[in-house]
């Protein structure tokens, strides 16, 4: 990935990839350390509310956009 996209661009990529796969990418707003929620992103199929990836909010934005190109 290009070192020099900023991460909110970034996080823009990912959520508009997973859209245009049918998915929402939800960003964990949680700034806590905790074991169940990691601080990334959460791939969720919204027809089902069914989490499809990262269910510990462990994908990166680099991550939802391999997994969203497939």
């Amino acid at each position: 990935m290009n070192q020099f996209v900023s991460s909110k661009a970034l996080e823009a990529r990912a959520r508009r990839a997973a859209a245009r796969a049918g998915l929402v990418a939800r960003k964990s707003r949680w700034r806590l350390n905790s074991p169940d929620n990691l601080g990334q992103f959460m791939l969720v199929d919204p027809d089902m509310n069914f989490i499809v990836a990262g269910e510990r909010y462990d994908m990166t934005a680099e991550e939802v956009l391999d997994y969203c190109s497939d």
